[in-house]
């Protein structure tokens, strides 16, 4: 397989209150670019700390991460940054919106940051609350929106720079079943219309089946 993400050996421990806990223990894993994985466990298997790593978002105890070749270790915080802003998108369980912007603000965002104009971002901001059924809802705050919408509209803010890498962590785990399908659906329509590669971590076996490959994560370790 041609490895666009490497993960080798990925250990992650927590040390509190005199206690070790062992979030992550020695993770191997291969993913291809454009592939879709979903990763499966119960509540505090690690999941989240495994997306968080890959990420950026949180650095490991032992072992590494590579993406394309890059390990992730080795960048400095710009590179960090920039990683996080322009090739990876991520979509959490509790939206993470920011209740003072309206939708369209906190879907250009992103793009704003990354140095592209205002026109711009709207232009292509606009494209895809529309791609997403949101377009009547851009002038709207977040506290106004359904589950559903807050969560399109998340995922528009991780779509706005053309991220190569999509990391959804839980995405439905706040949504009614209705709103929970059309975010299975797009998130397979994100995958096969932009190539994509998806790494999805849930507890739902009903969403975990839309991805191409299923791995299982109990008590830190991967499991086939």
């Amino acid at each position: 397989m041609n490895s666009f993400i490497e993960i080798e050996n990925l250990t992650k421990v927590y040390l509190g209150l005199g206690q070790k806990v062992i979030a992550l223990n020695r993770i191997n894993l291969a993913v291809s670019k454009s592939e879709f994985i979903a990763v499966a466990g119960p509540s505090g298997s690690g999941k989240s700390t495994l997306l968080h790593i890959i990420g950026g978002l949180d650095s490991p105890t032992k072992g590494r991460v590579l993406i394309a070749g890059k390990d992730l270790s080795s960048l400095t915080s710009a590179d960090s940054a920039y990683l996080r802003n322009r090739r990876i998108g991520f979509v959490f369980q509790f939206y993470r919106l920011i209740n003072e912007l309206s939708v369209i603000e906190n879907v250009i965002l992103p793009a704003l940051i990354s140095g592209d104009s205002f026109s711009s971002a709207l232009r292509k901001a606009d494209n895809l609350l529309d791609r997403l059924d949101l377009l009547k809802r851009s002038r709207f705050m977040p506290q106004n929106l359904s589950g559903g919408e807050q969560q399109r509209t998340a995922i528009a803010r991780a779509l706005i720079n053309r991220p190569e890498i999509l990391l959804c962590d839980e995405p439905t785990g706040n949504l009614d079943s209705k709103s929970a399908e059309r975010i299975k659906d797009l998130l397979n329509e994100i995958h096969i219309r932009d190539n994509t590669t998806i790494i999805l971590v849930t507890h739902n076996l009903e969403l975990a089946k839309n991805a191409q490959r299923v791995l299982n994560i109990k008590n830190g370790k991967l499991i086939n």
